[in-house]
């Protein structure tokens, strides 16, 4: 091995040689790593491993709006009153809760701490931890990519409702007529809210291998939203962090005026038992603890490596431990909040689809002199139902009206957000008012979460040397300008095809091994020791025996389960998508595509391969120049286990007119004794 040098470094462990620029005498490249002492139990200095200059939050407020309304988002408006439904009403909040506890906010934790102890992005951050870990910062915001590109052309259909919200009588509240006066049939076989979305908004293809052309009018709305994603973060957190004090607060005030709305209609009550009734026997299934464990995992956003960033822009005295306890109690009641409001207007949309359908039995009892006049009491048509089913054989047949049946008709995503709760707008008075309300209340939603997106991926970014030298605002130009002209897939027939196809397959399994990795990187490698030292040292709290043991046990258990059950039901169950049929009027299931399935697999082994690659390449040295991530990028500031049998085996080669305390601050290593 290669004689290890002594030099008189400062006590700091700040200074470091980049990656590719040290030279030793025998022609290969050098890298330093400078070891300091630990000063131990004591919260007055936290030295940043980061950069000095680092952009910074102007305020405790804006940091926390940026937070709420990055992991405040669609997913708490149309997917957790979907999952309360279906998974056994208010008994769903159990194991919700108990997943909330055991797998979000610990991971929420390390990264939110390693972010704000580090001052660096997602990639600085695991190259910091150990070079060979580089791999987790680039899968991370290659699958940050893949979320942006389609989560965009939600906000995108968002921008084209809102602009036909101002029309009246809403355009989705009547079906359109022939030139001989009649519905057309595809709207007729449907319902209006649902030709709407379908035939005017998507011109929905009958399938992925028919696409049809561009649609001018996506087209436009997707360039309009990146432009404003582009205003919105072309500055960093200095533009963006203006920006979240409406796209945070919004949402909360529109949410009070529908609950307030929703609460004095008829038929809310009857949404919200339908809703909160506990169905306990649920609770036997696991799939229903697997719902709990996915939903906790993507409403915080985690593995995104927006965490990471916006960790890094905090003071390092921050506390971090109260703002991830403050955000993760804010995200479950905001979700439990929204689903008050979802099924109270559900409810009343059920109410009125019943009497519509009872109405429509009146004049067929009517109309067999079953019943004297259409406007009828509730006693005599009830009388005249008691009637006609003791008739045998039947004279005619009656729909049947059932509000459970009318609130079993859940949907979620795109079908709640523009189908479902479109129609229960048009029934509530000044239609266009509350459609304008809520369409902008999503926007907001996701926008704020959008900007956290970018920002995770922007961050990532520039923690490469040669980007961080060019303009953040031409480097987020060229982001977004790649983004919508990739975003043009979306904007066929059968865009909508393909964003589900893109949220099914690009940000599951890789979102969840990043997050498994981060975790194994920061317990075990990093070492959680280290990790609770750091959280004293930023806090003064230092974490106990519930943070351990989630750290260390519970919560990378629940990872692997997660990521091992997405594997298992994505290969078990036949992928398909619901294509739209318009000579039926209605979905119709139907198998990916052998080429669509070719690109689902390739994203997803873009999102996962970079992890072992970089491992591969770093540690067998099959990279001759390395990227300078970062002038720090595997500086270490006390021992860890990468360095320690290093340490070990270089004691006898230090000067012994050194003491032990200044030798172990002033090791360099060189890219010699690596290869040794």
């Amino acid at each position: 091995m290669a004689a290890t040098k002594i030099i008189d470094a400062p006590r700091n462990g700040h200074e470091m040689a980049p990656l590719n620029t040290r030279a030793r005498g025998d022609g290969t490249h050098g890298v330093t790593i400078v070891l300091t002492a630990p000063q131990r139990n004591s919260v007055q200095s936290v030295d940043i491993p980061g950069e000095p200059d680092r952009a910074a939050w102007s305020g405790k407020m804006q940091f926390f709006l940026s937070i709420i309304g990055y992991s405040v988002g669609l997913g708490n408006i149309w997917r957790f009153p979907y999952l309360c439904q279906q998974n056994g009403g208010g008994a769903f909040l159990i194991p919700f809760m108990i997943m909330l506890i055991l797998e979000g906010i610990p991971l929420f934790l390390i990264e939110l701490g390693m972010g704000q102890r580090m001052r660096l992005g997602a990639l600085g951050v695991w190259n910091t931890i150990h070079p060979w870990l580089g791999g987790i910062g680039i899968s991370s915001c290659i699958v940050t990519l893949f979320v942006a590109l389609y989560y965009n052309v939600i906000i995108t259909w968002v921008f084209y409702y809102l602009f036909n919200s101002f029309r009246y009588p809403l355009p989705w509240s009547t079906c359109p007529t022939n030139s001989s006066g009649f519905e057309l049939e595809e709207c007729a076989k449907s319902s209006e809210t649902t030709y709407f979305w379908y035939r005017t908004t998507l011109d929905a293809a009958p399938s992925m291998d028919e696409p049809g052309g561009l649609k001018w009018w996506i087209v436009l709305c997707l360039l309009l939203s990146w432009t404003i994603v582009f205003f919105i973060v072309m500055k960093g957190i200095q533009s963006s962090g203006k920006v979240v004090y409406f796209t945070s607060l919004f949402p909360y005030i529109v949410l009070t005026i529908f609950f307030i709305r929703g609460i004095t209609l008829r038929g809310a009550g009857d949404g919200l038992m339908h809703m909160y009734t506990p169905k306990l026997g649920k609770l036997l299934e696991p799939t229903v603890w697997l719902d709990a464990a996915t939903q906790v995992f993507y409403s915080f956003g985690l593995a995104f490596g927006s965490l990471i960033a916006f960790g890094s822009y905090n003071t390092p005295k921050n506390n971090c431990v109260r703002d991830v306890l403050l955000v993760s109690v804010c995200n479950a009641v905001t979700a439990i909040y929204a689903s008050v409001v979802i099924f109270a207007i559900l409810g009343f949309k059920a109410t009125v689809n019943v009497d519509r359908c009872n109405a429509g039995n009146s004049e067929m009892l009517v109309k067999y002199d079953m019943l004297p006049y259409t406007n009828a009491t509730v006693e005599e048509f009830n009388v005249a139902m008691a009637k006609y089913n003791a008739t045998e054989p039947k004279p005619f047949v009656l729909s049947v009206c059932d509000i459970k049946k009318e609130l079993d008709n859940a949907a979620e995503g795109t079908g709640l957000a523009f189908i479902v709760f479109t129609q229960a707008i048009v029934e509530l008075p000044g239609a266009p008012f509350w459609a304008v309300l809520f369409f902008t209340m999503l926007l907001s939603l996701g926008l704020g979460s959008q900007i956290g997106i970018l920002e995770g991926m922007l961050c990532t970014l520039f923690d490469i040397d040669i980007i961080k030298r060019v303009k953040k605002q031409h480097v987020t130009g060229v982001v977004c300008l790649f983004c919508f002209i990739v975003g043009f897939i979306f904007c066929t027939g059968a865009g909508e095809y393909w964003l589900k196809m893109f949220d099914s397959f690009a940000g599951t399994i890789g979102l969840v091994v990043v997050a498994l990795m981060e975790m194994i990187a920061v317990i075990f490698i990093y070492g959680h020791e280290r990790f609770t030292e750091d959280i004293y040292q930023m806090t003064g709290y230092r974490p106990g025996l519930y943070w351990q043991l989630t750290w260390r046990y519970i919560g990378p258990v629940i990872m692997v389960c997660i990521l091992i059950s997405s594997v298992v039901f994505m290969v078990i169950r036949n992928p398909t998508y619901g294509a739209w049929n318009a000579e039926l009027g209605a979905i119709e299931q139907k198998n990916y595509p052998n080429w669509v399935m070719g690109i689902a697999l390739a994203m997803i082994m873009a999102g996962v391969l970079p992890m072992p690659i970089v491992f591969l390449m770093r540690s067998f040295q099959c990279l001759k120049v390395d990227l300078d991530i970062h002038q720090g990028s595997i500086r270490r500031n006390e021992t860890t286990a990468s360095t320690k049998e290093m340490i070990d085996n270089d004691d006898d080669n230090l000067s012994p007119d050194m003491p032990p305390q200044d030798s172990l601050a002033a090791t360099r290593f060189t890219i010699g004794d690596f290869e040794n």
